[in-house]
């Protein structure tokens, strides 16, 4: 039986599929512009915004949400004016569609280009963050591609408003308010029809925990690409300098312990902790992070409770940390491969042979030698906004910024060549 819930999901999805059509003929200019305008839109409403962001944020402190989930949520004049400078930001960006990125002439003398296109509609599924619904439409349309938005239930007003500002500020421009659909439905008969749309929708990207990105890569019909849980690890090898090594896990637990590139276990050399235990324990205790560690850890750490299994796959997202003590680089490999996500891990040596192991052994997107894991991010690594982090292998991996959402297509031009 066909439900309501498809029915207005289908119909959003066709109307953002017609849209497509007209993007994908657009001027580089007319995208920017648009994106100003969207922009502009979005800081003249900030007051509006900001009325809406509060009754979602009355919901989820009746709900009893986390400190953590809550800062997510909530929106502020300054964070709504980072989403108006970051769609200015994507206007900036070179444009991902109409590159040639080879061509050659047969023996026959047919041409051959391959070109970057638009993927046409992108369905994008998310939970608690507002500022998705503005990063991931500015990056869709300045790609070419219309997007159908289907947010999380915490996040419904304030979304909602976001949409409809964003759709006003595409009135005066070549970009028809069409190629943004948010279903405002919290209804989860909407979201399940979103995942067999196969022939309106051309891809769907998945954005926040783990549970809502399992349900969409195993009962989608539509292509997904995959975005990543982040369960990092920091792993401090025997010839670590201690300063840089403390510096390094500090900044990966508690500059925004709540997002998926920071830290949630270090693995450390025994040597090394034996030697420099008081360094770490005095850095742990004044940043307040909790430790739950294996029987060496809770031997030398003082505060620190037995880790359970499920401690070594947590994702925290808040100020504790898992710590697991091993005897050298294979052993920490060793713990990855079995806990590791495959997005972003890191390694603090001065031993080159043993950096050299880690980044050939380690799967991951992101993999750093003396460095933090908090670069895991598009803006940090110089691709503007981004629409996720991939951990998958096919098409794309690691921040996804604006070439992520293009295919190719191959276009020959002949002068009557027959086979």
């Amino acid at each position: 039986m066909i439900t309501k819930e498809q029915t207005n999901v289908e119909a959003q999805a066709i109307q953002a599929k017609k849209a497509s059509k007209t993007l994908s003929i657009l001027t580089t200019e007319e995208k920017n512009k648009a994106l100003h305008a969207i922009a502009d839109q979005i800081e003249a409403n900030w007051e509006e915004i900001l009325k809406a962001n509060e009754l979602d944020l009355i919901k989820g402190r009746e709900a009893g949400y986390e400190e953590a989930f809550m800062d997510r949520l909530s929106l502020t004049k300054e964070r709504v004016s980072e989403f108006a400078n970051g769609l200015r930001e994507v206007a900036s960006l070179d444009d991902p569609t109409g590159i040639v990125q080879s061509d050659w002439t047969l023996d026959n003398g047919l041409q051959v280009q391959k070109v970057t296109v638009p993927l046409g509609v992108i369905g994008m599924i998310y939970e608690a963050r507002p500022n998705v619904t503005v990063d991931a439409t500015g990056l869709a349309l300045k790609s070419g591609n219309s997007i159908v938005l289907k947010g999380g239930s915490s996040a419904i007003e304030s979304n909602k408003k976001i949409v409809e500002v964003m759709k006003e500020g595409l009135l005066n421009t070549r970009i028809p308010k069409d190629a943004i659909q948010f279903i405002a439905s919290t209804d989860r008969k909407a979201t399940n029809a979103l995942f067999t749309m196969k022939e309106h929708i051309d891809v769907l990207i998945p954005r926040g925990g783990g549970s809502l990105i399992q349900a969409v890569v195993n009962n989608a019909t539509v292509p997904v690409l995959e975005t990543g849980v982040g369960n990092c690890h920091i792993y401090i090898d025997e010839s670590a300098e201690v300063d840089q090594a403390i510096s390094i896990l500090m900044n990966a637990k508690t500059d925004r312990p709540a997002v998926c590139n920071a830290v949630e276990t270090v693995i450390v050399h025994e040597t090394w902790l034996n030697a420099h235990k008081e360094a770490l324990i005095q850095a742990l205790q004044e940043n307040g992070i909790s430790v739950h560690g294996d029987k060496l850890a809770v031997e030398a750490i003082p505060g620190a409770t037995e880790a359970k299994e499920a401690d070594w796959a947590e994702e925290y997202l808040s100020k504790h940390i898992a710590v697991k003590v091993v005897a050298d680089v294979i052993e920490a490999i060793e713990h990855i491969e079995v806990y590791g996500t495959k997005h972003s891990e890191a390694i603090i040596s001065e031993d080159l042979q043993n950096v050299d192991l880690f980044m050939k052994l380690v799967d991951a997107a992101a993999l750093y030698h003396n460095a933090s894991t908090r670069f895991t991010d598009g803006g940090a690594l110089g691709f503007g906004a981004e629409i996720g982090i991939s951990t998958q292998k096919l098409h794309a991996r690691g921040p996804m910024g604006l070439p992520a959402l293009t295919t190719i297509k191959f276009q020959m031009k002949g002068t009557g060549q027959v086979r």
